[in-house]
């Protein structure tokens, strides 16, 4: 793992938030970081070029998406993922875990792995920890994760402690299945909602001396206070030293108060698919620009946005393409949303170095109100 190095600048005063740079091979991230994520090989509707304007430095893609299509042979025989889709930065693939809760009707589960019926033509797809890490090595992504169950929020505490235990076993056939050292391998800690569940999957992860922690599990239907609640006694329990990784979260306040219980990391389908669908998040709050209002608006989407979308067109000719089905909507949608979850970040990152971290939620948090 010496080409991995994460190093700790600042933490913030009042809070757990804490400003990092985390090495890979290739590139260093400033931390927190918020990553888009490009399901198949692409973040819908931008290229390359456009997602490094966005200010986006590292993204995920999804290993059972790409194990079903094109396959992990064809994405390595065309030279791994950063040359398969043309993306120098860093790249995170998760293990097809979180496919076990959303795909719950399609897979079955035992202890030895999970079997998907593809939603595509219904042909099965097998996936075990030792398969779930031959098929991450094929792709080359920097880090990959341990294949781990993840329980919906109301699943009875015994289901969530058989999860937590089976995800620990997992995580140790990962660790000795994996082989490549250019890729970090993530251990993912489970336990829904419950403190000693936590704890328990935390303190089982620890020995194995991961890379990084990510915290999985969380965004699958508990309130946002019960996932804050979480936060505030599973990261305690996380190595100081090493980053720390909130799967799939969220919208944009649940960064900052994530951000300000230890997280360093994050991932969410929330911009480029609220995007694509006419939702844009801006600097006063929400604007969903389908609504009748803004017809005749000439004002742009956001006064403070470097975006195309904001500096080139006015609210009226976005609200245009989305009545019209043009693509161009979405397309600058995606970019503007991305965009801002960059701002956002690199603003809450200047915060905590300069130890101000709690003042930058309650302006953020005075700012957004429910507009559009």
């Amino acid at each position: 793992m010496s080409k991995f190095a994460f190093t700790l600048l600042a933490t913030d005063p009042k809070s757990m938030a804490r400003a990092g740079l985390w090495e890979t091979p290739h590139g260093t991230i400033e931390t927190p970081a918020f990553m888009p994520v490009g399901t198949a090989g692409t973040v819908k509707g931008l290229t390359p070029d456009q997602l490094v304007a966005t200010g986006a430095r590292k993204i995920l893609a999804n290993t059972y998406h790409l194990a079903l299509r094109p396959g992990p042979e064809v994405v390595a025989d065309l030279g791994g993922l950063h040359r398969f889709f043309d993306w120098s930065g860093p790249i995170l693939t998760d293990s097809g875990g979180f496919q076990i809760f959303s795909l719950a009707k399609l897979s079955r589960m035992t202890e030895e792995g999970v079997t998907f019926r593809s939603h595509l033509d219904g042909s099965a797809l097998n996936l075990t920890p030792e398969k779930a890490m031959s098929i991450q090595e094929f792709l080359g992504a920097d880090v990959i994760m341990c294949l781990d169950e993840c329980p919906p929020a109301d699943a009875p505490e015994e289901h969530i402690l058989r999860a937590v235990d089976r995800t620990t076993r997992w995580a140790a056939r990962c660790r000795e299945a994996h082989q490549r050292s250019d890729q970090a391998l993530f251990g993912i800690v489970q336990g829904g909602t419950i403190e000693s569940l936590r704890i328990r999957s935390a303190e089982a992860l620890l020995p194995f001396d991961f890379p990084g922690y990510a915290v999985g599990g969380l965004s699958v239907g508990e309130p946002p206070p019960e996932m804050y609640r979480t936060l505030e006694f599973t990261t305690p329990v996380l190595p100081v030293q090493k980053p720390r990784y909130l799967m799939g979260v969220g919208r944009p306040i649940d960064l900052i108060e994530g951000v300000l219980r230890g997280i360093d990391l994050f991932d969410c389908v929330m911009p480029t698919r609220n995007g694509r669908n006419g939702m844009a998040f801006t600097s006063t709050g929400p604007v969903r620009l389908k609504n009748a209002r803004h017809l005749r608006d000439t004002s742009p989407l956001d006064a403070e946005c470097p975006c195309q979308a904001c500096q080139r067109f006015s609210r009226g000719y976005l609200r245009h393409l989305f009545m019209c089905g043009e693509m161009l909507g979405p397309i600058l949608l995606t970019l503007h949303n991305l965009t801002f979850y960059q701002r956002l970040m690199k603003g809450l990152r200047e915060a905590i170095l300069e130890g101000r971290g709690h003042e930058f939620r309650a302006s953020q948090l005075a700012r957004w109100g429910e507009s559009g």
